[in-house]
């Protein structure tokens, strides 16, 4: 019986501990409009934050290959993609005019002062982060060709 309170008490405190809801920060988008990112994840269709930096080539890569199919997969999923900007002070400045010259279709939001990236505890560029109904329900971090389509798979499963 006390073997069993302690693994009750361990599971319980584990999916307390590995459960993380999105918090409730302001971000602004690139025409300087206020969005919460909690009201956004707060929502039944999957939502795939995109943590980026113009100076990051993995994470440009990442997002230009995605760009290729995310018409499909919205089709299909409903999924959006919102790219969120990690770039400082001094970067930022080259945020819009690489969106324009890329042609990405994302929805982009500005986390200047990383206050959305701390909250989440993410140290590594580029960084997804897939959210259902405010809850992450899967993370990853890094980024290398094909992972684009282990992406599109955890989409699909919380599409349904």
């Amino acid at each position: 019986m006390k073997n069993t309170t302690i693994l009750l008490t361990l599971l319980l405190f584990s999916s307390t501990l590995f459960s993380q809801t999105i918090p409730n920060i302001d971000l602004k988008s690139l025409d300087g409009t206020v969005v919460n990112v909690s009201e956004i994840a707060n929502s039944d269709t999957v939502k795939v934050f995109s943590f980026w930096a113009t100076w990051c080539v993995p994470c440009v890569n990442e997002l230009d290959t995605i760009s290729e199919v995310y018409d499909e997969w919205q089709e299909e999923t409903q999924v959006e993609i919102i790219a969120v900007s990690t770039d400082d002070s001094r970067t930022q400045k080259r945020v819009k005019p690489m969106i324009n010259g890329k042609g990405w279709e994302y929805t982009i939001l500005l986390d200047k002062n990383q206050e959305f990236k701390r909250a989440l505890n993410i140290s590594t560029l580029p960084h997804i982060v897939v959210v259902k109904n405010g809850e992450i329900v899967y993370r990853h971090s890094g980024y290398s060709p094909g992972a684009e389509d282990e992406l599109y798979e955890i989409i699909q499963e919380h599409s349904k």
